[in-house]
Protein backbone atom coordinates (compact mmCIF):
# COMPACT_ATOMS: atom_id res chain seq x y z
CA UNK A 1 0.00 0.00 0.00
CA UNK A 2 1.29 3.37 -1.20
CA UNK A 3 1.92 6.00 1.83
CA UNK A 4 0.20 8.18 -0.76
CA UNK A 5 -3.21 7.07 0.50
CA UNK A 6 -2.56 8.55 3.71
CA UNK A 7 -3.47 11.71 3.71
CA UNK A 8 -3.24 14.11 6.24
CA UNK A 9 -4.99 14.62 9.03
CA UNK A 10 -5.28 16.81 12.22
CA UNK A 11 -2.35 14.82 14.16
CA UNK A 12 -4.95 14.00 17.05
CA UNK A 13 -7.10 12.34 15.48
CA UNK A 14 -5.05 9.39 14.35
CA UNK A 15 -3.44 6.44 16.52
CA UNK A 16 0.39 6.43 17.11
CA UNK A 17 0.37 3.65 14.54
CA UNK A 18 -1.61 4.65 12.23
CA UNK A 19 0.97 7.59 11.40
CA UNK A 20 3.80 4.88 11.00
CA UNK A 21 5.98 4.52 7.86
CA UNK A 22 8.95 1.98 8.25
CA UNK A 23 11.43 4.03 6.20
CA UNK A 24 14.72 1.25 4.96
CA UNK A 25 17.48 3.11 3.97
CA UNK A 26 19.89 0.35 1.26
CA UNK A 27 22.94 2.10 0.62
CA UNK A 28 26.46 1.51 1.25
CA UNK A 29 28.50 -1.61 -0.75
CA UNK A 30 30.25 -3.18 2.39
CA UNK A 31 33.62 -3.11 1.01
CA UNK A 32 35.25 -5.08 4.50
CA UNK A 33 32.95 -8.31 2.59
CA UNK A 34 34.68 -7.73 -0.90
CA UNK A 35 34.56 -9.86 -3.17
CA UNK A 36 31.32 -11.14 -2.32
CA UNK A 37 29.62 -7.61 -1.69
CA UNK A 38 30.57 -4.90 -4.76
CA UNK A 39 28.63 -1.75 -5.48
CA UNK A 40 26.52 -3.69 -8.49
CA UNK A 41 25.27 -6.37 -5.73
CA UNK A 42 25.96 -4.55 -1.72
CA UNK A 43 25.67 -6.96 0.90
CA UNK A 44 21.72 -5.88 1.72
CA UNK A 45 21.41 -7.85 -1.57
CA UNK A 46 22.98 -11.56 -0.39
CA UNK A 47 21.69 -14.26 2.09
CA UNK A 48 24.86 -13.66 4.59
CA UNK A 49 22.58 -16.17 7.29
CA UNK A 50 21.80 -19.20 5.42
CA UNK A 51 17.45 -18.01 6.11
CA UNK A 52 17.00 -17.87 2.54
CA UNK A 53 16.54 -14.63 2.68
CA UNK A 54 18.42 -11.43 1.80
CA UNK A 55 18.94 -8.95 4.12
CA UNK A 56 17.00 -6.47 2.76
CA UNK A 57 14.20 -9.12 2.65
CA UNK A 58 14.44 -9.96 6.07
CA UNK A 59 14.71 -6.27 7.27
CA UNK A 60 11.03 -5.78 4.74
CA UNK A 61 9.31 -8.98 6.71
CA UNK A 62 10.38 -7.85 10.34
CA UNK A 63 9.14 -4.75 9.76
CA UNK A 64 5.89 -5.71 8.04
CA UNK A 65 3.60 -6.43 11.22
CA UNK A 66 4.46 -2.95 12.22
CA UNK A 67 3.87 -0.95 9.10
CA UNK A 68 0.65 -2.51 7.69
CA UNK A 69 2.14 -1.53 4.35
CA UNK A 70 3.06 1.49 4.53
CA UNK A 71 6.76 1.32 3.35
CA UNK A 72 9.22 3.72 1.88
CA UNK A 73 12.93 2.39 0.50
CA UNK A 74 15.49 4.61 -0.51
CA UNK A 75 18.72 2.86 -2.51
CA UNK A 76 20.70 3.77 -5.23
CA UNK A 77 19.39 3.47 -8.73
CA UNK A 78 21.63 0.93 -9.90
CA UNK A 79 19.93 -1.39 -7.61
CA UNK A 80 16.39 -0.95 -8.51
CA UNK A 81 15.94 -3.81 -10.12
CA UNK A 82 17.09 -6.23 -7.47
CA UNK A 83 15.17 -4.19 -5.25
CA UNK A 84 12.19 -4.41 -7.15
CA UNK A 85 12.84 -8.46 -7.42
CA UNK A 86 13.49 -8.69 -3.55
CA UNK A 87 10.67 -6.71 -2.63
CA UNK A 88 7.79 -7.23 -5.17
CA UNK A 89 5.33 -5.57 -3.19
CA UNK A 90 6.16 -2.12 -2.78
CA UNK A 91 4.28 0.44 -4.17
CA UNK A 92 7.02 2.08 -7.17
CA UNK A 93 6.19 5.38 -5.43
CA UNK A 94 7.48 4.18 -2.46
CA UNK A 95 11.16 3.71 -3.87
CA UNK A 96 13.36 6.75 -3.71
CA UNK A 97 16.13 6.38 -6.28
CA UNK A 98 19.52 8.22 -5.55
CA UNK A 99 21.29 8.95 -8.45
CA UNK A 100 24.98 9.19 -6.15
CA UNK A 101 25.47 8.31 -3.03
CA UNK A 102 25.08 11.31 -0.52
CA UNK A 103 25.50 9.19 3.01
CA UNK A 104 22.40 9.23 5.65
CA UNK A 105 21.58 12.75 6.25
CA UNK A 106 20.44 13.01 2.60
CA UNK A 107 18.97 9.97 2.40
CA UNK A 108 16.95 9.42 5.68
CA UNK A 109 16.09 13.32 5.48
CA UNK A 110 14.68 13.29 2.08
CA UNK A 111 12.25 10.29 3.39
CA UNK A 112 11.12 12.59 5.59
CA UNK A 113 10.26 15.31 3.19
CA UNK A 114 8.42 13.12 1.36
CA UNK A 115 6.45 11.62 4.23
CA UNK A 116 6.00 15.48 5.62
CA UNK A 117 4.49 16.17 2.17
CA UNK A 118 2.38 13.41 2.38
CA UNK A 119 1.00 13.72 5.80
CA UNK A 120 2.74 16.28 7.89
CA UNK A 121 1.59 14.22 11.36
CA UNK A 122 3.61 10.61 10.72
CA UNK A 123 6.14 9.24 12.13
CA UNK A 124 8.67 7.20 10.20
CA UNK A 125 11.07 4.62 11.74
CA UNK A 126 14.57 4.44 9.89
CA UNK A 127 16.18 0.76 10.01
CA UNK A 128 19.17 -0.06 7.78
CA UNK A 129 18.31 -2.68 5.06
CA UNK A 130 21.93 -4.72 6.04
CA UNK A 131 21.52 -5.55 9.84
CA UNK A 132 20.59 -8.90 10.82
CA UNK A 133 18.77 -9.21 13.75
CA UNK A 134 17.26 -11.79 15.89
CA UNK A 135 14.07 -12.92 17.61
CA UNK A 136 11.61 -10.66 15.62
CA UNK A 137 9.35 -10.15 18.24
CA UNK A 138 11.38 -8.76 20.67
CA UNK A 139 12.77 -6.05 18.43
CA UNK A 140 9.00 -5.74 17.54
CA UNK A 141 8.20 -4.67 21.25
CA UNK A 142 11.24 -2.33 21.37
CA UNK A 143 9.98 -0.66 18.15
CA UNK A 144 6.83 -0.49 19.46
CA UNK A 145 7.91 1.17 22.81
CA UNK A 146 10.14 3.73 20.16
CA UNK A 147 6.80 5.03 18.51
CA UNK A 148 4.75 5.68 21.39
CA UNK A 149 7.36 7.99 22.85
CA UNK A 150 7.87 9.42 19.58
CA UNK A 151 4.30 9.85 19.57
CA UNK A 152 4.45 11.82 23.39
CA UNK A 153 3.38 15.63 23.97
CA UNK A 154 2.68 17.85 21.17
CA UNK A 155 6.06 17.80 19.14
CA UNK A 156 6.82 14.24 20.24
CA UNK A 157 10.51 13.05 20.17
CA UNK A 158 13.15 11.43 18.27
CA UNK A 159 13.55 7.88 19.55
CA UNK A 160 16.49 6.02 18.90
CA UNK A 161 16.62 2.13 19.59
CA UNK A 162 20.02 1.05 21.68
CA UNK A 163 21.48 -1.87 21.37
CA UNK A 164 22.59 -3.53 25.03
CA UNK A 165 25.82 -4.42 24.90
CA UNK A 166 27.56 -8.06 25.02
CA UNK A 167 30.82 -6.48 24.99
CA UNK A 168 33.53 -3.69 25.20
CA UNK A 169 33.42 -2.90 21.40
CA UNK A 170 35.58 -0.61 19.80
CA UNK A 171 33.35 -0.40 16.71
CA UNK A 172 30.57 1.56 17.40
CA UNK A 173 29.49 4.28 18.60
CA UNK A 174 27.81 4.63 21.88
CA UNK A 175 24.45 6.67 23.49
CA UNK A 176 24.86 7.38 27.46
CA UNK A 177 21.15 7.31 28.71
CA UNK A 178 19.36 9.75 31.50
CA UNK A 179 16.38 9.89 33.16
CA UNK A 180 13.56 7.68 32.98
CA UNK A 181 10.63 9.68 30.66
CA UNK A 182 7.32 8.17 32.47
CA UNK A 183 5.74 7.30 28.97
CA UNK A 184 2.76 5.22 28.79
CA UNK A 185 3.11 2.20 26.46
CA UNK A 186 6.82 2.14 26.96
CA UNK A 187 7.99 1.17 30.06
CA UNK A 188 11.92 1.66 29.65
CA UNK A 189 11.84 4.77 27.49
CA UNK A 190 15.02 7.10 28.83
CA UNK A 191 15.59 10.68 27.99
CA UNK A 192 19.30 10.58 25.95
CA UNK A 193 22.31 12.66 27.82
CA UNK A 194 24.42 12.29 24.60
CA UNK A 195 25.74 10.40 22.14
CA UNK A 196 29.57 9.62 22.34
CA UNK A 197 31.95 8.42 19.41
CA UNK A 198 33.69 4.91 19.02
CA UNK A 199 35.76 4.61 22.20
CA UNK A 200 39.00 3.28 22.97
CA UNK A 201 38.81 -0.34 24.52
CA UNK A 202 39.57 1.09 28.16
CA UNK A 203 37.16 3.49 28.09
CA UNK A 204 34.27 0.79 26.15
CA UNK A 205 35.25 -1.50 29.00
CA UNK A 206 33.65 1.62 31.60
CA UNK A 207 30.84 1.77 29.53
CA UNK A 208 30.24 -1.89 29.74
CA UNK A 209 30.43 -1.51 33.61
CA UNK A 210 28.61 1.51 34.29
CA UNK A 211 25.51 0.52 32.20
CA UNK A 212 24.02 3.36 31.73
CA UNK A 213 25.00 3.44 27.57
CA UNK A 214 23.97 1.40 24.68
CA UNK A 215 25.21 0.94 21.10
CA UNK A 216 24.67 3.32 18.72
CA UNK A 217 22.75 1.00 15.70
CA UNK A 218 21.20 4.02 13.93
CA UNK A 219 17.98 2.90 14.32
CA UNK A 220 15.77 6.47 14.60
CA UNK A 221 11.77 6.78 15.19
CA UNK A 222 10.27 10.10 15.09
CA UNK A 223 7.74 12.64 13.90
CA UNK A 224 8.76 13.67 10.15
CA UNK A 225 8.21 17.29 11.31
CA UNK A 226 10.28 17.21 14.36
CA UNK A 227 13.25 15.37 12.28
CA UNK A 228 12.96 18.36 9.94
CA UNK A 229 13.20 21.31 12.36
CA UNK A 230 16.40 19.93 13.37
CA UNK A 231 17.92 19.29 9.68
CA UNK A 232 16.99 23.11 8.44
CA UNK A 233 18.26 24.34 12.00
CA UNK A 234 21.66 22.72 11.24
CA UNK A 235 22.02 21.72 7.47
CA UNK A 236 19.65 24.96 6.21
CA UNK A 237 21.20 23.65 2.15
CA UNK A 238 20.73 20.36 3.08
CA UNK A 239 16.76 20.89 4.18
CA UNK A 240 15.73 22.79 1.45
CA UNK A 241 17.22 20.38 -1.37
CA UNK A 242 15.27 17.89 -0.08
CA UNK A 243 12.35 19.68 0.87
CA UNK A 244 12.60 20.98 -3.37
CA UNK A 245 12.50 17.22 -4.45
CA UNK A 246 9.61 16.24 -2.29
CA UNK A 247 7.57 18.48 -3.01
CA UNK A 248 7.88 17.26 -6.83
CA UNK A 249 8.05 13.63 -5.44
CA UNK A 250 4.34 12.63 -6.34
CA UNK A 251 4.19 14.73 -9.46
CA UNK A 252 5.60 14.48 -13.07
CA UNK A 253 8.51 16.91 -12.57
CA UNK A 254 9.52 14.32 -9.86
CA UNK A 255 12.56 12.69 -12.27
CA UNK A 256 13.22 16.85 -13.33
CA UNK A 257 13.66 18.23 -10.36
CA UNK A 258 15.64 15.12 -8.29
CA UNK A 259 18.39 14.91 -10.90
CA UNK A 260 18.77 19.02 -10.49
CA UNK A 261 18.97 18.82 -7.24
CA UNK A 262 20.21 15.60 -5.79
CA UNK A 263 23.75 15.92 -6.82
CA UNK A 264 24.08 19.54 -5.00
CA UNK A 265 23.11 18.27 -1.74
CA UNK A 266 25.81 17.75 0.62
CA UNK A 267 27.40 14.87 2.23
CA UNK A 268 26.99 14.28 5.91
CA UNK A 269 25.51 11.28 8.49
CA UNK A 270 22.39 12.03 10.14
CA UNK A 271 23.90 12.01 13.68
CA UNK A 272 25.70 14.75 12.88
CA UNK A 273 22.78 16.68 11.13
CA UNK A 274 19.91 15.52 13.54
CA UNK A 275 20.57 13.29 16.32
CA UNK A 276 23.50 14.74 18.43
CA UNK A 277 22.37 18.76 18.44
CA UNK A 278 18.46 17.63 18.70
CA UNK A 279 20.14 15.25 21.63
CA UNK A 280 21.64 18.65 23.02
CA UNK A 281 18.48 20.53 22.70
CA UNK A 282 16.64 17.64 24.52
CA UNK A 283 14.76 15.79 22.17
CA UNK A 284 16.19 13.05 21.74
CA UNK A 285 15.25 9.56 23.72
CA UNK A 286 16.47 5.64 23.50
CA UNK A 287 14.57 2.55 24.15
CA UNK A 288 17.08 -0.03 25.11
CA UNK A 289 16.86 -3.27 22.26
CA UNK A 290 17.69 -6.85 24.04
CA UNK A 291 17.22 -8.48 20.65
CA UNK A 292 20.74 -9.68 19.20
CA UNK A 293 21.91 -7.49 16.25
CA UNK A 294 24.58 -7.82 14.43
CA UNK A 295 25.59 -5.06 11.45
CA UNK A 296 27.51 -7.71 9.19
CA UNK A 297 30.91 -5.21 9.20
CA UNK A 298 33.35 -8.72 7.67
CA UNK A 299 33.72 -11.75 7.30
CA UNK A 300 34.20 -12.62 10.85
CA UNK A 301 31.17 -11.61 11.78
CA UNK A 302 29.65 -14.46 8.76
CA UNK A 303 31.22 -17.29 11.27
CA UNK A 304 29.34 -15.36 14.49
CA UNK A 305 26.17 -15.79 12.13
CA UNK A 306 26.41 -19.34 10.80
CA UNK A 307 26.78 -22.54 12.11
CA UNK A 308 29.89 -24.47 11.11
CA UNK A 309 29.36 -27.81 10.00
CA UNK A 310 28.40 -30.72 12.00
CA UNK A 311 31.59 -32.34 10.91
CA UNK A 312 33.79 -29.94 11.07
CA UNK A 313 34.56 -26.29 12.02
CA UNK A 314 34.24 -24.61 8.93
CA UNK A 315 31.04 -22.20 8.45
CA UNK A 316 30.41 -22.83 4.48
CA UNK A 317 28.47 -20.24 2.59
CA UNK A 318 27.04 -20.70 -0.95
CA UNK A 319 25.15 -22.82 -2.73
CA UNK A 320 26.73 -26.24 -4.11
CA UNK A 321 29.83 -24.70 -2.27
CA UNK A 322 32.56 -27.77 -2.36
CA UNK A 323 34.57 -27.66 0.88
CA UNK A 324 36.96 -29.98 2.22
CA UNK A 325 38.20 -29.40 6.17
CA UNK A 326 41.22 -31.99 7.54
CA UNK A 327 41.89 -30.16 11.26
CA UNK A 328 40.78 -26.83 9.84
CA UNK A 329 37.96 -23.92 10.94
CA UNK A 330 37.01 -20.61 9.75
CA UNK A 331 34.65 -19.31 7.20
CA UNK A 332 34.73 -20.19 3.28
CA UNK A 333 32.15 -18.29 1.52
CA UNK A 334 32.09 -19.89 -2.43
CA UNK A 335 30.28 -18.22 -5.40
CA UNK A 336 31.86 -20.93 -8.04
CA UNK A 337 32.05 -24.81 -8.25
CA UNK A 338 35.46 -25.22 -7.51
CA UNK A 339 36.66 -27.86 -4.69
CA UNK A 340 38.33 -25.82 -2.00
CA UNK A 341 40.32 -27.93 0.87
CA UNK A 342 41.76 -26.42 3.56
CA UNK A 343 44.12 -28.93 5.88
CA UNK A 344 45.56 -28.28 8.92
CA UNK A 345 44.84 -24.09 8.78
CA UNK A 346 42.71 -22.53 11.53
CA UNK A 347 40.33 -19.58 11.25
CA UNK A 348 40.92 -18.99 7.77
CA UNK A 349 38.50 -16.73 5.76
CA UNK A 350 38.08 -17.81 1.85
CA UNK A 351 36.22 -15.88 -0.10
CA UNK A 352 36.11 -17.33 -3.75
CA UNK A 353 34.50 -15.71 -6.53
CA UNK A 354 34.62 -15.89 -10.78
CA UNK A 355 37.01 -13.30 -11.01
CA UNK A 356 38.56 -12.15 -7.28
CA UNK A 357 39.58 -14.91 -4.57
CA UNK A 358 40.15 -13.41 -1.08
CA UNK A 359 42.54 -15.15 1.51
CA UNK A 360 42.25 -13.70 5.10
CA UNK A 361 41.76 -14.97 8.24
CA UNK A 362 39.03 -13.73 11.01
CA UNK A 363 41.85 -11.38 13.25
CA UNK A 364 42.54 -9.23 9.76
CA UNK A 365 39.18 -9.46 8.45
CA UNK A 366 38.57 -5.91 9.07
CA UNK A 367 41.61 -4.98 6.90
CA UNK A 368 39.67 -6.34 3.35
CA UNK A 369 38.42 -2.18 3.28
CA UNK A 370 41.76 -1.57 2.65
CA UNK A 371 42.47 -4.13 -0.64
CA UNK A 372 39.18 -2.73 -1.87
CA UNK A 373 41.09 0.83 -1.50
CA UNK A 374 44.18 -0.33 -3.38
CA UNK A 375 42.12 -1.88 -5.80
CA UNK A 376 40.33 1.40 -6.55
CA UNK A 377 43.48 3.70 -6.46
CA UNK A 378 45.17 0.97 -8.99
CA UNK A 379 42.21 1.27 -11.72
CA UNK A 380 41.12 -2.30 -11.02
CA UNK A 381 37.48 -1.50 -10.59
CA UNK A 382 36.03 -3.99 -12.80
CA UNK A 383 36.44 -6.18 -9.80
CA UNK A 384 34.61 -3.87 -7.30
Amino acid sequence: MSTQSAQAEPAPTRAPFDRFVAVIPAGGVGTRLWPLSRAAAPKFLHDLTGSGSTLIRATYDRLKPLAQGRFLVVTGRAHETAVCRQIPELDPNDLVLESEPKDSAAAIGLAAAILHHRSPDTIMGSFAADQVISPDDVFQAAVREAVHTAAVGTRGKIVTIGIEPTHPSTGFGYIRGGDALEVPGAPSARAVAEFVEKPSLEVAEKYLESGEYLWNAGMFVAPVALMLEHLEANEPELHAGVTEIAAAWDTPERDEVAARVWPSLPKTAIDYAVAEPAAAAGDVAVVPGAFRWDDVGDFAAIGRLNSAREDNNVTVLGEGARVFADSASGVVVSDTKRVIALIGIEDVVIVDTPDALLVTTKEHAQKVKGAVDALKASGDTDVL
